[in-house]
């Protein structure tokens, strides 16, 4: 029997930091609001998947990048340790149970090589663009993304450290 599907969006996700050695970050535009750029994000499809899955699963669907275990950058995946707690956007807010207000986003960081493939998800995104982390920071229309591409030397300074 398959597991009952939900009608409406869990409200735990993640933001994915997709980003080169360089510190340029990866943005996609999304299909549904032309003027905003972000980084992957995307909810849990079911309260037992962990963040970790959501993340690699996350980032497979929207940039077509394999981050999931045995893959090449399985070990560059890197969990921050960080969740942001905000207000839902109103004009999303149908798409989660009545009442639901906040979501929680849990923060990861990716690193690629630069020159990395990219391919969008039509229904999902519709252009992209590498930046550097300051630019991406100002591109950005979440405030938590927008903060989390200015975290980003720190977590790389942290994860490259011998």
């Amino acid at each position: 029997m398959p597991a009952p599907i939900h009608p409406f969006k869990i409200p735990q996700s993640v933001l994915v930091v997709i980003h080169t050695p360089a510190l340029e970050v990866l943005l996609i535009r999304r299909a549904d609001a032309d003027e905003f750029w972000q980084s992957v994000t995307g909810s849990k499809d079911s309260l037992d998947e962990s963040f970790e899955q959501t993340a690699w699963r996350e980032v497979m669907e929207e940039t077509g990048i394999d981050c999931a275990p045995g893959s090449a950058l399985a070990g560059q995946l890197h969990d921050w340790q960080l969740e942001n707690v905000y207000e839902i956007y109103p004009r999303w807010l149908h798409r989660y149970a009545p009442g639901v207000m906040h979501n929680t986003e849990h923060l990861f960081g990716l690193q690629v090589p630069t020159g990395t493939p990219v391919r969008l998800s039509p229904q999902e995104h519709t252009a992209y663009q590498w930046l550097p982390y300051p630019l991406a920071a100002e591109a950005c229309f979440s405030p938590s993304n927008a903060e989390a591409c200015l975290l980003l030397p720190r977590f790389f300074q942290r994860q490259n450290q011998p």
